[in-house]
């Protein structure tokens, strides 16, 4: 087996920070064969499907793949926009958007690159550009705010499957998740307070998360209980109570039991019981992508008042804001803690503290008898 390297090297040359921006992925186009290309992609993957590979093989390739591109296809031609995939173009906007802030905030300017685990760009294509910049200090920051075996342990299986071929490692730091982030939930309060400010607010709130498999959850699998945690958080900072709010679980697929309640099921049984307006809200979602898009605020929208509701209203993902950019800074600069891009923001911090605690002392001497 060979390794692959960086050929032009030269020795001496600064080591620089760079951020892995990763994100679950996208077809390359609205159409069948795209759509075709990306669910064979995504869907073989063992951490979406936990299956025995010959049974899946042929469930994947001789009924899925045969029936759901084109239906899959259509969907995307909704949301699709002239600059291509609103998850790509978000992602891209807000890698971006990190880029600036951090180089405003860190003592060297970091290389930003988007990786997405399924599609393109690819996690290995966005490492490799990351190395040809000559990152030697990774952090790999997948956008995806509760932790689950189906979205950020894979994105980990794929940097590690990239940098098992690589001759040089970069010293690598993993962001988990980052689901009872203060930053995060401010930044979640006020979107919702924003839309209610501009759009008026509804009689419920609903908080839909993606979903897993029921299974998922008694293996082991934290998912369920960060996103309960996020909903209890963002609940609190709006000031809800327990009648103004719930939670469910959308996108299942199969016969199998996936996370409960189901959010179409949830909105129609809120329709039948007399809630007239609801407003959803997507936390898991960094960013607008079909699931948002296309089937809450489409698909949904439409189930809601087929039930007997009269307007269902998205809330927008929290894309490019300014304050959930702040956020994923402020991830990052807690992450990096200890490498020399952080240095700076760490003496100051460090200078704070020892300023607070000379003053302390001397108002306790002043205060003292003796």
């Amino acid at each position: 087996m060979g390794f692959s390297a960086k050929k032009d090297y030269v020795h001496g040359t600064p080591q620089r920070l760079g951020i892995l921006v990763a994100n679950l992925g996208t077809p390359d186009a609205p159409d069948t064969r795209s759509v075709r290309k990306y669910l064979a992609e995504f869907l073989w993957d063992p951490r979406v499907v936990e299956v025995p590979r010959p049974i899946w093989w042929l469930i994947l390739h001789l009924v899925i793949l045969r029936v759901r591109p084109s239906r899959s296809a259509h969907a995307y031609e909704k949301v699709w926009t002239p600059e291509g995939s609103p998850l790509l173009v978000w992602t891209h906007r807000q890698a971006a958007a990190l880029a600036a802030r951090l180089s405003e905030q860190l003592g060297a300017p970091p290389r930003v690159e988007v990786g997405m685990r399924y599609g393109s760009p690819s996690i290995p294509e966005a490492l490799r550009k990351l190395r040809d910049q000559d990152v030697r200090r990774l952090l790999v920051l997948p956008l995806y705010p509760q932790y689950s075996g189906s979205t950020t342990a894979s994105v980990f299986d794929a940097v590690a499957d990239e940098l098992q071929t690589w001759r040089w490692l970069p010293e690598l730091r993993f962001v988990n998740d980052y689901h009872d982030d203060p930053g995060y939930i401010a930044a979640l309060a006020a979107s919702v307070r924003e839309h209610w400010a501009s759009q008026g607010r509804s009689a419920h709130l609903v908080l839909s998360f993606h979903g897993v498999p029921q299974r998922y959850l008694k293996a082991g699998d934290p998912y369920h209980c960060a996103c309960q945690k996020t909903g209890r958080m963002l609940a609190e900072a709006l000031g809800l109570g327990p009648e103004d709010w719930s939670l469910s679980f959308q996108s299942r697929v199969g016969r199998e039991e996936w996370l409960r309640p189901y959010t179409d099921e949830h909105l129609g049984l809120l329709a039948r019981n007399g809630t007239a307006s609801v407003d959803v809200v997507c936390p898991g979602f960094s960013a607008d992508c079909l699931e948002t898009l296309e089937e809450i605020a489409m698909q949904n929208a439409e189930l809601f008042e087929e039930a007997g509701g009269e307007r269902l209203v998205y809330i927008p993902a929290l894309n490019d804001r300014p304050d959930h950019i702040a956020a994923l800074a402020n991830l990052v600069n807690r992450h990096i803690q200890g490498w020399p891009e952080a240095a700076g923001s760490h003496d100051e911090a460090l200078i704070k503290a020892l300023a607070d605690e000379q003053r302390s002392q001397a108002r306790r001497m002043e205060e003292s008898p003796v």
